[in-house]
């Protein structure tokens, strides 16, 4: 019996300091403790009372007594503490039985019941029992109680309940305004405006009071429908444009000083939406002024936006990127509307537009910079208004210049871009330059199209030397870094100045040769076809052609070994070797069987000559290639 008692009170010390851990942990988690489970006591015994920790086991502990459990604390569940968590979250809110119960039913159940008053209202209506002020009176009073008794259940926690309530309220005061001006005429649109504003003043100063963003957004829906609501088919661009101004500034201030990023959103898209719904009904030529300004109004309030938002704690990265993606849709936007309304005018206007709106982004770039508003947030938009900057200007250039000296255009923009990177040491202007480099390089080789007259003295190759100078500066500051990120700029700079320098001289000869056979005119022979004797002559223009290239491209291979050798400068060696290996495989393979026997042996003596002549100096070793090889050789471990 001894034994058993002794098991029993084992049993019992360890049960006790289990529960002495589970209360530590709930104090920390700082979650409400539950009663302790009692052990079971068996029958005709007394629990024992708890025991502290100055207390020993008695004399009759089994050999391997429990260790002494520390002080329980133990402290029953209060009405208090029951009643500190909502009752709209009893449940988990992750519990999807807890939403369809707490939220989608309630939901459910509100439609149905609006379906079936509206059924009873309809059937009332249509058999004349209520008139139509009455209608109006039914649904305002309607409303209003539904906006109290939401009230009522918000006071005991049934906050989603509450704010279901409020939007069928809203909803139905507005419609009631609508039919009582439009569908009965019974107040005037002055009255019915006013009544609107006082509706969305009301959800938005209970957003403010409850601290509700979800009444906010109740109250920007409608105060953005109230103009659809109320329209009269007219053309009223000043009074539409002045409220909705003060619906997206009144939208600005509550930002400054609540975190409802949101609201941006929707009322950039209530903004936007009633802005295209006018302009497609009544914008004409003579309105440009005052659409544009406002126009302007808007985009500058959303433009500044980003640098007086508030940003919440704990934010999703998706919606910590909300000002971003802001900004970009409402600088493109802005551009866009001033673009259809201004380039009818004047091209030169426009360009001057896109040019303006790189300096307020260089300027907003700046502010964001300053102000720091948020550490990651801050770097992102500083970026993005300088991009947006770069982005207008080189939509500026195509804008106002034409042909090739668009091309021109990004070529010295890439310059100063590059300048100015690098000495700011930014590799964010340097990514820009070299885009529009690239896209420079490539409305050169595949939109620009030279009308020549003379040789190398001409536009394309003005062109050409331009791209082959910004590539050099390229090359130049990216070999002054020492990561490998500018080690591979510089040489794929290099390469593409020797490219795009042989492309230059190759069109050279082409158009020089077409230049030629266009002013050839045939002499008719005394005998033979004269089409047979002209077509002699334009195979003739074809061989020296041909020919040509064979020459221009040997000597412009001689020349960079001559730099590589001079420079001491694999890299470039290695171009000039395939360069020369290009022209060995188009004389075998092309000039053999195409050009006359005299062009043939010229070709092949020069190409052999000019072989000789670099395998000589590879011979000699000027470079004393063969003595790093042997210090490599010699660092090296050997086998």
């Amino acid at each position: 019996m001894d034994t058993s008692h002794s098991d029993l009170e084992a049993i019992r010390q360890v049960l006790a300091e289990l529960t002495s851990r589970i209360s530590r942990i709930e104090r920390k988690l700082q979650i409400d403790a539950q009663p302790a489970i009692e052990p079971p006591v068996p029958a005709g015994e007394a629990l024992p009372p708890p025991l502290k920790p100055s207390e020993t086991p008695s004399a009759a502990a089994p050999a391997h007594p429990a260790p002494t459990p520390p002080e329980i604390s133990y402290n029953p569940p209060s009405s208090a503490t029951v009643l500190k968590t909502p009752p709209d979250r009893v449940l988990g809110e992750g519990d999807l039985e807890s939403r369809i119960g707490s939220h989608w039913l309630n939901r459910i159940g509100i439609a149905a019941l609006l379906i079936g008053i509206s059924y009873f209202l309809k059937f009332a209506f249509d058999n004349n029992w209520i008139g139509p002020a009455g209608r109006v009176a039914i649904g305002l009073l309607a409303g209003i109680a539904l906006v109290i008794w939401s009230e009522l259940f918000r006071s005991k926690g049934y906050q989603a309940f509450s704010y279901s309530l409020k939007a069928v309220g809203f909803g139905a005061l507005y419609l009631s305004l609508w039919a009582a001006f439009q569908r009965y005429g019974l107040i005037p649109n002055g009255v019915a405006f006013a009544m609107m504003l006082v509706v969305t003043g009301s959800a938005a100063a209970m957003a403010l009071a409850q601290d509700a963003q979800v009444l906010a957004a109740f109250a920007l829906t409608g105060g953005f429908s109230t103009p659809l609501l109320l329209s009269t088919g007219q053309n009223r661009e000043v009074a539409l444009f002045f409220y909705v101004a003060i619906l997206d500034l009144a939208t600005l201030f509550l930002v400054m000083f609540k975190p409802w990023r949101r609201l941006l959103v929707m009322s950039y898209a209530g903004t936007l939406l009633l802005y295209i719904g006018w302009y497609a009904e009544f914008y004409t030529r003579p309105q440009l002024g005052i659409t544009l300004a406002c126009a302007t109004l808007f985009f500058a309030i959303f433009a500044i936006a980003p640098l007086v938002t508030r940003q919440p704690e704990g934010e999703l990265p998706l919606f910590a990127a909300i000002p971003a993606i802001l900004a970009f849709i409402n600088a493109g936007v802005f551009f866009l509307q001033a673009y259809a309304m201004i380039e009818e005018v004047d091209k030169t206007y426009m360009a001057w537009f896109a040019l303006v709106l790189a300096a307020v982004y260089i300027f907003l770039s700046r502010e964001v910079h300053a102000r720091k508003i948020a550490p990651g947030a801050s770097q992102l938009m500083y970026f993005l208004h300088l991009a947006l900057a770069i982005g207008f200007i080189t939509i500026a250039i195509p804008i106002r210049l034409d042909a090739h000296w668009i091309t021109i255009g990004w070529f010295i923009e890439a310059g100063v871009l590059l300048w100015i990177g690098n000495r700011i040491s930014s590799d964010f202007l340097n990514a820009f330059a070299l885009a529009a480099l690239v896209l420079g390089v490539a409305r050169l080789l595949l939109i620009d199209d030279f009308s020549t007259t003379q040789l190398i003295f001409n536009l394309r190759m003005a062109t050409y030397a331009v791209a082959v100078a910004v590539l050099g500066a390229v090359a130049w500051f990216a070999s002054e870094r020492e990561d490998e990120a500018g080690r591979t700029v510089a040489s794929v700079a290099v390469v593409a100045l020797n490219a795009l320098a042989v492309i230059a001289l190759s069109r050279e000869v082409s158009d020089y040769y077409l230049r030629q056979i266009g002013a050839y005119r045939p002499v008719r022979p005394v005998t033979g076809s004269p089409v047979s004797y002209y077509y002699t002559d334009l195979r003739h223009f074809d061989i020296e052609r041909d020919f040509t290239y064979s020459a221009l491209w040997m000597a412009y291979g001689a020349m960079l070994m001559i730099v590589g050798f001079l420079r001491r400068s694999a890299f470039v060696r290695w171009q000039a070797l395939i360069l020369i290996a290009a022209t060995i495989a188009k004389v075998f393979i092309y000039d053999v069987s195409q050009l006359d026997r005299g062009y043939r042996i010229v070709s092949f003596i020069v190409l052999g000559i000019l072989l000789l002549a670099i395998s000589f100096v590879y011979q000699r070793d000027w470079l004393q290639l063969s003595a790093r090889a042997e210090v490599r050789e010699e660092g090296s471990p050997r086998p």
